[in-house]
């Protein structure tokens, strides 16, 4: 947000008596910094949303806002009001007023400046500090979320009051939807707890702002809670770090804010400090175990590779929808195009993402690479990936051929390299004796071998009938529901992924299974909390409605705010429902050509109804064993959560 909001933005002293003046002072602040072209027209769309709804929140906040055309870039002012103005609140005038600003059609960015402020604005600390700044650039800083360095404060009797201890972080997951935000949300409500500054980079989907060099200079120590390899990490070269998985960032945050603490009062510099400033090239020291570093090279690769298989499986998808599966045999549309014939169209839009298809496997293996070694990974990587490809090695040669090409660049930098030749090691050498290898080991080595496994593989899957494609519709249930997201989820995810790049019956047949099972757990959790809404807080109610949009969409990670809260009971009623989706979708023999898309994809599926059948059924199973085992427990200690008397509060089993 810090490019959201600029000092000359703030006005302290804000003068104003009515909402109307109120945005007009800070619209013109707007307009001078260059962010507004016609500030009627801006002030006429503000106007105009204010109409539809009150803009004020309880605590004294007025945040009016809307997208317009007059605006060049997102954009947020704040005034501070001695007087209050009145914006709707039903606790009366605001003194804090934020006026957002977002161009025409932006909703991404009006979405993510209201959810970021409105986060924050639920911290009575934060509030109560822009009402005491004292200057704009503070101001700027404390809604920008970046830390204010200020100079030693000192106390009564010439004693410096003690700076509170700062940290920065970086969250990252596979997907880069859910964990990476839910770590970052985690790690800042225990800093506050804590009394600690924190400034948090997520590095998700969308891309990622990097952290302010200021605020790096200004921690005291680093936490990482990261799946894929966190980019740019010689930032952080050293600091004192903790280095973990994304899901201890969101179930362990006080204990790793401790642990920074303990490192940073040791004077400790961790190994991927080290690493990240060259002086661990080899890897070795990272302090963590091979498993650990091999899940996370594994996930840097699938990483990279969701977003082609989105897209191209999608475009497959709706050509097979538009102009049947017969599409795939059409002429190249560089050569033959109708621009009136939706057949045309269909082709178009299958040989779009049939190219987009054949970079998965070299982009997985490139990223592979990229995820043990940074990029002198990437060429060799995906060398090897393409060469998987020509060998018919498949998504299996793809894994090798980027594990190949990490361990032979690290190879190749172990070797003293004479100065003189160090400039051009990354551009020609590196990249030259690496690809050279690479190629060698899978074209004549190892690649044939592989080929046979993939094509075993392929007729295995092509195969499943019966009794056999059952037990693999449960077993891939299970693993989609373990941990909703994380590593088993993504193994099964990626296992569907790999055989559309060559699809078969049985391959579609698993695609289908994967991602049925996968919509189970929020939707499961969304229909315990409508249904036995007293069994669960407030909070998991809310949770429980976004649950529903997030599990249609096959977003598992919709349930974590329940597992959270409470695992023993949520993750084996979720595991139930999906190990009966995936075996009613494979008994049904439901396929599926997209990877993505939930029921937005449904008319695609085949066997659509019966499929739908399969999800409701996992969905009632996992919902009524969580309303069972919550009920249970809630029996149980229905004694012990008797009010007292005076006590005017309704228990909630939790």
């Amino acid at each position: 947000m810090s490019e959201m909001i600029t000092a000359e933005l703030v006005d302290l002293d804000l003068a104003a008596d009515s909402k109307e003046a109120a945005a007009r002072s800070l619209a013109e602040r707007m307009v001078a910094a260059g962010r507004v072209t016609d500030l009627e027209g801006f002030l006429a769309d503000v106007a105009a949303r204010e109409a539809l709804m009150p803009t004020g929140l309880d605590g004294g906040i007025g945040i009016p806002h809307c997208r317009s055309e007059h605006v060049v870039r997102p954009t947020l002012a704040f005034g501070r009001s001695g007087a209050g103005i009145d914006f709707g609140a039903p606790d009366g005038p605001a003194d804090l007023v934020f006026l957002i600003a977002a161009p025409a059609g932006a909703d991404t960015d009006h979405l993510t400046i209201l959810s970021a402020l409105a986060r924050r604005l639920m911290d009575p600390e934060f509030t109560a500090a822009l009402r005491t700044a004292g200057d704009p650039a503070a101001a700027a800083a404390l809604i920008a979320g970046e830390p204010v360095v200020q100079a030693a404060e000192t106390a009564p009797g010439g004693v410096p009051e003690q700076r509170p201890f700062r940290v920065v972080a970086v969250t990252s997951c596979p997907t880069g939807i859910a964990h990476t935000y839910m770590a970052a949300e985690s790690l800042e409500n225990a800093a506050r707890d804590a009394g600690v500054e924190i400034a948090v980079e997520t590095q998700g989907s969308a891309g990622f702002k990097k952290l302010p060099k200021a605020a790096i200079d200004a921690a005291d120590a680093v936490i990482l809670a990261h799946d894929v390899e966190v980019r740019d990490k010689e930032r952080f070269a050293g600091k004192p770090t903790v280095d973990v998985g994304v899901k201890a960032g969101i179930s362990r945050a006080p204990e790793l804010l401790a642990e920074a603490r303990g490192r940073a009062e040791r004077g400790e510099v961790t190994a991927a400090a080290r690493s990240a400033a060259g002086e661990d090239a080899d890897g070795d020291g990272s302090g963590e175990g091979f498993g650990t570093r091999l899940r996370k090279w594994l996930m840097t690769g699938v990483s990279y590779m969701v977003p082609f298989v989105a897209a191209g499986g999608l475009l497959i998808a709706l050509a097979f929808a538009l102009g049947g599966y017969g599409i795939n045999a059409a002429p190249s549309v560089a050569e033959h195009f109708v621009w009136g014939e939706s057949a045309s169209w269909a082709a178009l839009l299958f040989q779009i993402g049939d190219t987009a298809f054949t970079f998965l496997v070299p982009i997985l293996a490139g990223y592979i690479a990229f995820g043990m070694v940074d990029r002198p990974g990437l060429v060799p990587g995906i060398v090897g990936g393409a060469i998987a490809l020509t060998i018919n090695a498949g998504f299996l040669g793809g894994l090798v051929a980027g594990l190949l090409a990490g361990a032979v660049v690290m190879a190749v930098q172990r070797v003293a390299i004479p100065p003189v030749l160090r400039g051009i090691m990354p551009v020609v050498v590196i990249p030259l004796i690496s690809s050279a290898v690479v190629g060698f080991l899978m074209f004549l080595v190892v690649g044939k071998p592989i080929a046979w496994v993939q094509e075993r593989l392929t007729d295995w899957l092509n195969g499943l009938t019966g009794s056999n494609a059952i037990i693999l519709g449960v077993i891939l249930g299970l693993m989609m529901c373990f941990d909703m997201g994380g590593p088993l989820n993504k193994v099964a995810y990626a296992f569907a992924v790999g055989g559309l790049a060559d699809p078969n019956d049985g391959s579609l047949k698993v695609m289908a299974c994967v991602m049925a099972a996968g919509m189970v757990p929020p939707l499961g959790l969304a229909l315990a909390t409508t249904v036995r809404g007293r069994l669960f807080t407030r909070t998991e109610r809310e949770n429980g409605k976004a649950a529903w949009v997030l599990g249609a969409s096959f977003i598992t990670e919709g349930a974590i705010p329940f597992a959270a809260a409470d695992p023993l009971r949520v993750i084996p009623s979720a595991m139930a429902g999906g190990a009966v989706t995936g075996a009613l979708s494979m008994a049904f023999g439901c396929t599926l050509r997209a990877p993505h898309g939930g029921i937005f994809v449904v008319p695609l599926i085949g066997n659509p109804w019966l499929y739908l059948v399969a999800v409701a059924a996992g969905t009632v199973v996992t919902a009524a064993l969580v309303v069972l085992l919550k009920g249970v427990r809630g029996s149980a200690g229905a004694e012990a959560a008797l009010p007292v008397p005076g006590d005017v509060r309704t228990p909630v089993a939790a």
